[in-house]
Order: C-alpha cells, then structure tokens, then sequence
C-alpha cells in the first residue's frame, strides 16, 4: 500500500527517480541526500522511501520528536539525533549498524535547510566505524528528478571521499537553490 501511495505522490507532483536503486544487494548502507535546502524535502523523502523495497531510516533533530508529533516521526522511520551536546551519536550508529541484520539510513549532511560552508561529517565517520558504503541520492527540484548512484566504498582518505562527494553533488538543485551547501550560480546559470 505504502508503494502505490509513494509513487502515486511523485507522480502527482511531476517527480521521477533515476538510477538504480542499490538496497537489495546490500544489507547495509547508508544514503547521503542533498542538496537540502527547504520543508519540502521531507514529504518528497518520505515519498520516495514508500517507493523502495527496504525499510528506511533517517536522521532528524530530537526536537522533531517531542510530543504530540514525535510519534508520527518515529513511524516514519525517524531516529532522534541531540545536537546541543556530545552524545557520542557517531559511535552509537556505528554500532547499531553492527548489531542490526539490515539497516538503511538516510542522512542529509548539510544538518539544515539554511546555507552552510562545510558539510558535517558524522556521516563519514559512522560508516567508517561500521564499515558501511554510502550511496547519494541528489536533488534536482528544477528537473524534479532523484537521481540514486551506485555505492560508494570509502577509501580511508577522508579528504579525496570528500572531494569525490562534492563532485557527485555539484550539479544538484534545491527547492530554495541558493541554499544549496555547493550552490554556485555560474555552474546553475541562475
């Protein structure tokens, strides 16, 4: 039911997803999505989620969580992150992932819609610390496209993983495109 409902949403809406979707060869992954620049980025990431074969999890600010909504996140698949303090949630991850048999969690690196100059990098550490490959979901809302690529194994040179997701990354386009961590107005034309 949730599929037919998933898919019936982007068809409404005039979006489509491209790519292969890489979940059922792998039990664990975790998908980077950006650029992640509006509200509207949760009802077309629920969406989508309905439309894949897997259960999906994503990251979301514990505020999210709180009375009387919190409920209706967790069943959506959301996972509380508290971002005010060391939590040592990297770790904890990490260790979720090892002791899960199946597990994929979305995470949005930008860690808000409003413009930023780095990502975040718990990301990276989470799936190096769980051995975990990473897959990018990117946003086109100008295209309404998704497109999903083909996992990506980390290579232990932060810097050369990072410079690779950003390259990946470059060409995609948010709701609120100026917001986009790798926005840059002569590569978009806007």
């Amino acid at each position: 039911m949730n599929k037919w409902i998933g898919f019936t949403l982007l068809r409404l809406f005039g979006w489509k997803l491209e790519g292969e979707y890489p979940g059922p060869f792998h039990k664990n992954l975790i998908f980077i999505v950006m650029p992640h620049t509006s509200n509207w980025d949760f009802p077309l990431g629920i969406s989508t989620k309905w439309c894949l074969p897997m259960q999906i999890n994503w990251l979301g600010k514990h505020t999210l969580f709180k009375w009387p909504w919190g409920w209706i996140f967790r069943a959506l698949g959301g996972v509380p992150v508290i971002r005010t303090a060391n939590q040592n949630y990297v770790e904890s991850i990490a260790a979720t992932f090892k002791r899960e048999d199946k597990m994929h969690l979305v995470i949005a690196p930008e860690g808000t819609r409003r413009k930023v100059d780095k990502l975040k990098s718990g990301f990276y550490h989470i799936a190096r610390l769980a051995n975990v490959p990473l897959a990018f979901i990117k946003i086109n809302f100008k295209k309404r496209i998704l497109y999903f690529s083909d996992v990506y194994h980390l290579t232990g040179n932060m810097e050369s993983d990072m410079a690779y997701i950003k390259d990946y990354f470059k060409d995609g386009y948010g709701k609120r495109p100026e917001l986009g961590y790798l926005w840059d107005e002569k590569l978009h034309g806007d």
